[in-house]
């Protein structure tokens, strides 16, 4: 195997805001209304999120994973507006999206909402393989195989009271994972687990963080997954949950069309080129982002992760293969 170069990027924060009626607001958008006035609005840049793209597209990755927060306040016309952008990152077979808590930052009809975006979250649900659109907010995680490479996008995103940015899995999307992490394990798969929020909760930041950041870890644990990527804290992250594989990366990536302002990170994106050795999967990952003088991205550092090939033969042995 050459190589499988996979790109991911997260929370666009698509701007500016749509025109607003006052019926609008008659709910939580109200204090994302506000935030966005006094303060997004100076930070998520169309420009910068072009020259990301941009960038993005003269580095020609196989595919490109996106962690959801495209839209703000999730007006109508903002999914709207979102699927007409995806299509100048690339066409559904080239691009994945999943869900943020933005995208769902108010109970939506998924006609009006998610729908429109379908075609990039088109895979495998269920057992039998076969690909399909998704029809409701019940229909994750799902899988797209590109090769060797099988890509699990979950959602943790559900609607929460204001000032509340918290996600949550729940019960029976957890179940699906651990079955769907099982048998691509024993497939042979290398597992790119797509979750917006970080799996680590709890905090200072627990009105932000995934509520049921544990019962995710335990399942990666128990099932094993090769990498995870994330978005939502608007930083670069390092991270790791333990397995019996041995840990597995977890990797946040800031905001896409972020200029630098406070404790938050500017526009960056993640290169990953996997390849699998003979006893280990190989993975360089190059970091791009926006340069000083935001007007272009450059190389800004990178790092090489080895992660352990797991034998079909650990899960026949747990009485879990496919």
């Amino acid at each position: 195997m050459t190589g499988y170069t996979l790109a991911h990027f997260s929370d666009p924060h698509l701007g500016p805001l749509p025109a607003i009626g006052w019926r609008d607001l008659a709910n939580k958008r109200l204090s994302g209304f506000f935030s966005w006035s006094r303060n997004r609005v100076r930070i998520h840049k169309p420009a910068v999120l072009k020259l990301l793209v941009d960038d993005l597209r003269a580095q020609a990755p196989d595919h490109t994973a996106i962690t959801g927060d495209l839209v703000n306040i999730s007006l109508p016309t903002e999914f709207a507006a979102a699927a007409s952008w995806l299509k100048t990152v690339g066409g559904p077979d080239d691009v994945t999206v999943i869900p943020g808590n933005h995208d769902a930052y108010v109970d939506m009809p998924w006609d009006e909402s998610l729908a429109l975006w379908a075609p990039y979250m088109r895979g495998a649900r269920g057992t039998t393989g076969t690909e399909t659109l998704p029809g409701s907010a019940e229909d994750f995680p799902f899988i797209r195989r590109l090769g060797p490479i099988a890509l699990v996008g979950t959602s943790t995103a559900v609607p929460m009271p204001p000032f509340i940015a918290a996600g949550r899995l729940g019960e029976s999307q957890l179940a699906r994972l651990r079955d769907q992490l099982k048998r691509l394990g024993a497939e042979g798969a290398f597992r790119v687990v797509l979750i917006h929020h970080p799996p680590f909760g709890g905090g200072a930041y627990k009105r932000k963080s995934l509520l049921d950041a544990q019962a995710f870890q335990d399942v990666l644990a128990e099932a094993g997954a090769e990498l995870v990527l994330h978005g939502h804290t608007h930083v670069s992250g390092l991270g790791r949950i333990p397995a019996a594989q041995g840990p597995i990366p977890v990797i946040g990536v800031p905001s896409a069309s972020a200029v630098a302002a406070g404790h938050k990170d500017p526009s960056r994106y993640h290169l990953y080129k996997i390849r699998r050795g003979t006893e280990s999967w190989l993975i360089d990952v190059d970091v791009r982002g926006l340069n000083a003088t935001e007007n272009a991205f450059e190389h800004q550092g990178g790092m090489a992760l080895t992660i352990p090939l797991i034998s079909s033969k650990t899960f026949a042995a747990a009485g879990t293969a496919a």
